[in-house]
């Protein structure tokens, strides 16, 4: 992650300096950081700050003071098109911060002014409460040093005082800012106030004292504003904050200290009501991000919560990105000017028109916040003579400039209900020994009664009826507007106190209707092509048929020795599951379209069960051909006379271990994990046509909770079976006998099942998401399987007892002639004329060995008589003969003798060895050696 963050520094860095050396226009020109403080230039470093003179549109640079000094004015500034930075007329300046313990003071107030921080310039105003007096100077100004230039007074206790003890309410109006709507509300609450202390009816033991302070709309601001509140003398009874941003802040902090606050939560009532908020998404100054998720979460309802100046910003992006128009809605804060998306605004790039297009058919809501009917309420105050005593306080400006002027009935209102609670709270809680003025912030009995006063408050206001959810929220009327052809049209109102909407039927959309809250996905279940099921159909029925056939002619001709030496029974066996094979190909061709959902563990069922059970018969039985052959005839040749016996009960017994292997495998597997259906759900698609649809293609799959390890189970088994198959084939193909007369044909059907069956497993695995192509795999492989192997086993038997007319049965056959000869005989005697060529030509060739040492012999005889003669030649010279010596003399049998065994007779020339020659060949092969 480290690594990806630097190259993306990296290789934005170049970009920006590149765009900041190459604007000579459509940029700003560096400013001078403020004194005592600095500027941060975001991504550039100090020797590229020092050569930059122009910086781009939409760049930001934020003030920084040293030491402990702050800014005050505007902290970040950025560059807009027109070359300017933004807030260039308002100053920025680092300033020390006077103490703030001197902002509070014991049984007394301080007013700071300018409110905001104590820094240079600012004065604060002292004041006593009542029964106390003023020790020391009632003003105190903040120097540059940061220090107050005079000491701090002190409230000393009055005791001559016998007049109202007072309660205090704390409120944070934003004066400045985002939405500055103190200007007005501030007025109202005080006027509210004034006429509630001058009633002898209410609260007449106490005086309402208002504590407020500036929140600018920002909820760090308020944030430190609020503690101040709370941790500085006097206690406040009840806490007021204005904004939502900051509502929200002391809502969450005002539980930890008992006090009241009424805030309405959007996210709970939409949840309440059954409403997803889908994305939420939020922006601190640039909304562009912002906007660009929602539109990539498809959000298609959408309510903005951000005030004017923001509001223009957002739907300048809104054009951009082209999230209007009749897939969309928004529901904006009903307060804004009539007129707010037309005030140029060098914040944002976008004209008037882009901006009137964006905003057409927006929805605005907003509490009626002046009574229209002529009603004198609880404060004796009509709603039009509360607006003429307003603009009075007010000195006469213009209401459109004035922050909050619609929200003031509101405010004046909340005012009048507190006073009417906690005038409701005296009698309970001097009934429990208790008073209002011994309110604390770890009293939570008196809190509790305050706030069960304005749940049971109402009364007529300048704004409507008073009335309390039970939540604490204000329940009144709200009025429903939607902007149409650049104006503001009403199209109903809510009585939340009732629940009653009143819909005028007048708006406008610029679809058919109101848009949908998401794209509308239709659910879209793929099939098996029919063409493809009726085609594979007809093949699996023709092999079926042909299956019947084979079986048929086994059974009708188990009788014929040619076929009694085939082992009928595995036969019939094989044929069985063929067709049981080739059956299951129907089920794994019917899907949804065939049968209802319901009964579509039905089908998995069966495809599971033919399937298996099919390959069980079909190849066991040809397996139990193959090893048995294997078996017998590997053995040693002293157990040769076992070979001629078979016992069938044996092959039988061996069909039913495989068969029962398998049934018991399907049983645990069903039992235990069933099979059901499941749906694959694929990449939603969008249609060729201008619909505001998507397809969401859906798939019905055959499926249990553990498939992959009952699969791995299940093809771990089959896949060794077929692979010992395939040895046993291969090493019995030269092998013949008569018990089983077709075992070579048997391996060739298992080479073609097995290599059949090794591909289509894992191939089928891989094209499950394709059911033509997985059913078209896996359907084949089963018929070319079937089909080979039927015409391999049974079509050479139906060849060869039509071309030779065997259609008789052994009991038939011994009661023919002794001149006929069965088909066994006849295997005798071609391998008997094999062996018979081969001993004749190994004869000839030691014939030919007898007859050169044979030769050998005689030049050898001939040489040793011509070496005697010649020495008895030269004995009769050189020797005198003696009387008694005899001649020597050679006789046949002495020269005999003398020779070595090998070579005293041709015709035993091999008999020593034990090897074949003529005269030790077997009586019986006689005639055979010499045909």
């Amino acid at each position: 992650m480290e690594q990806l963050l630097f190259l993306v520094i990296f290789y934005l860095l170049p970009t920006l300096i590149s765009s900041i050396h190459n604007s000579t226009t459509g940029g700003c020109a560096i400013i001078r950081p403020p004194r005592d403080g600095g500027i941060r230039y975001r991504g550039l470093t100090q020797e590229q700050i020092r050569s930059v003179q122009i910086l781009p549109v939409d760049y930001e640079i934020e003030y920084i003071c040293r030491g402990s000094r702050i800014i005050v004015g505007p902290k970040v500034r950025k560059c807009l098109p027109n070359g300017t930075w933004t807030d260039i007329n308002q100053l920025s300046r680092c300033l020390l911060v006077c103490p703030r313990s001197w902002m509070s003071l014991e049984n007394g107030r301080a007013i700071l002014q300018p409110s905001g921080q104590p820094v240079e310039g600012t004065v604060l105003h002292y004041s006593c409460h009542a029964g106390f007096l003023l020790e020391g100077f009632n003003i105190s100004h903040c120097t540059k040093l940061g220090k107050w230039d005079s000491p701090k007074p002190l409230c000393v206790y009055d005791s001559n005082y016998t007049g109202k003890k007072k309660l205090y309410i704390g409120a944070l109006f934003p004066m400045s800012g985002g939405w500055p709507g103190g200007q007005a509300c501030l007025p109202a609450a005080q006027m509210a106030l004034d006429l509630v202390n001058n009633r002898s009816d209410i609260l007449p033991d106490y005086e309402l004292e208002l504590i407020h302070y500036d929140s600018m709309c920002d909820p760090g601001e308020a944030t430190k504003l609020l503690y101040d509140l709370l941790y500085t003398e006097p206690i406040k009874i009840v806490l007021m904050p204005g904004c939502s941003s900051v509502s929200t802040l002391v809502a969450e902090a005002a539980r930890m200290w008992n006090l009241i606050v009424t805030l309405d939560d959007l996210e709970e009532r939409v949840k309440e009501a059954g409403i997803e908020i889908s994305v939420r998404q939020s922006f601190l100054t640039d909304p562009a991000v912002a906007v660009k998720n929602l539109k990539r979460q498809d959000a298609r309802i959408i309510v903005g919560l951000f005030y004017e100046t923001e509001a223009r910003k957002v739907f300048c992006e809104v054009f951009k990105e082209k999230l209007y128009g009749k897939k969309y809605v928004w529901f904006l804060i009903g307060w804004y000017a009539d007129n707010w998306f037309k005030i140029k605004d060098p914040a944002i790039n976008c004209t008037v028109e882009n901006m009137t297009e964006a905003v057409e058919g927006h929805v605005t809501t907003e509490i009626v916040m002046l009574n229209p009917e002529t009603v004198r309420g609880a404060s004796n105050l009509t709603s039009q003579e509360f607006l003429v005593q307003l603009m009075s306080r007010l000195g006469g400006k213009n209401p459109e400039e004035t922050g909050g002027f619609q929200e003031a009935p509101l405010a004046y209102d909340a005012m009048w209900a507190l006073a009417l609670a906690l005038n409701k709270t005296v009698a309970p809680l001097r009934a429990k020994g208790w008073a209002l003025e011994d309110f604390n912030y770890n009293n939570k009995e008196i809190t509790a009664e305050i706030y069960r006063a304005l749940n049971t408050s109402s009364f007529e206001g300048v704004s409507g009826h008073v009335v309390f959810d039970a939540q604490g929220s204000r329940m009144a009327w709200t009025l429903i507007e939607q902007l149409q052809g650049g104006s503001y049209k009403k199209i109903g109102y809510y009585d939340s106190t009732k629940g009653n909407l009143s819909w005028y039927g007048n708006d406008k959309w610029i679809g058919l209707g109101p848009p949908a809250d998401q794209t509308k996905v239709i659910k879209e279940f793929r099939y098996l092509s029919q063409k493809l099921f009726v085609s594979v159909s007809v093949f699996a029925g023709l092999g079926i048929l042909l299956g019947i056939v084979c079986l048929s002619f086994n059974i009708y001709n188990s009788s014929v020795r040619y076929i009694q030496n085939s082992q009928p029974y595995l036969n019939n066996m094989t044929a069985v599951g063929c067709v049981l094979a080739l059956a299951a190909v129907f089920p794994l061709g019917i899907d949804g379209l065939h049968v209802h959902r319901s009964q579509f563990p039905v089908v998995c069922q069966f495809r599971l069960w033919l399937l298996g059970l099919g390959f069980s018969l079909a190849y066991g039985s040809m397996f139990t051909k193959i090893w048995w052959v294997h078996t017998v005839f590997t053995k040693k040749d002293e157990k040769k006379e076992k070979r001629k016996h078979l016992e069938p009960w044996k092959l039988y017994a061996t069909v039913a271990v495989l068969l029962a292997i398998d049934v018991l495998s399907l049983l645990i597997w069903q039992i235990m994990d069933p099979l059901h259906i499941t749906v694959e759900k694929f990449t939603k698609e969008a249609p060729k046509e201008d619909l505001d649809v998507l397809i969401q293609p859906l798939l019905e799959h055959c499926s249990s909770e553990k498939m992959n390890t009952w699969l791995g189970v299940v093809y771990g088994y089959k896949g060794l079976l077929l692979l010992l198959g395939i040895f046993l084939a291969y090493e019995t193909k030269s092998i013949s006998t008569e018990k089983i007369n077709d075992h070579r044909a048997v391996g060739m059907a298992i080479y073609n099942v097995a290599v059949l069956c090794m591909i289509t497993a894992p191939v089928t695995m891989i094209l499950s998401s394709q059911q033509d192509a997985s059913f078209a795999f896996a359907s084949l492989a089963i018929i070319f399987s079937v089909y080979i192997t039927l015409v391999v086993l049974f079509v050479p038997k139906i060849r060869r007892l039509i071309t030779r007319g065997e259609w008789q049965s052994e009991q038939q056959d011994t009661l023919k002639t002794g001149s006929s000869t069965n088909n066994n005989d006849e295997e005798k005697s071609r391998q008997l004329e094999r062996e018979n060529r081969e001993l004749q030509k190994i004869i000839q060739e030691k014939e030919e060995r007898v007859t050169e040492l044979r030769n050998q012999l005689a030049e050898r005889q001939a040489l040793r008589s011509r070496r005697r003669t010649s020495v008895q030649n030269q004995n009769q010279n050189h020797s005198v003969p003696s009387s008694h010596a005899e001649p020597p003399s050679y006789s046949p049998a002495t020269d005999k003798q003398s020779l070595p065994p090998s070579f005293s007779n041709s015709s035993n020339l091999y008999q020593g060895e034990g090897k074949l020659s003529r005269n030790n060949c077997h009586n019986s092969r006689l005639p055979l050696l010499y045909k």
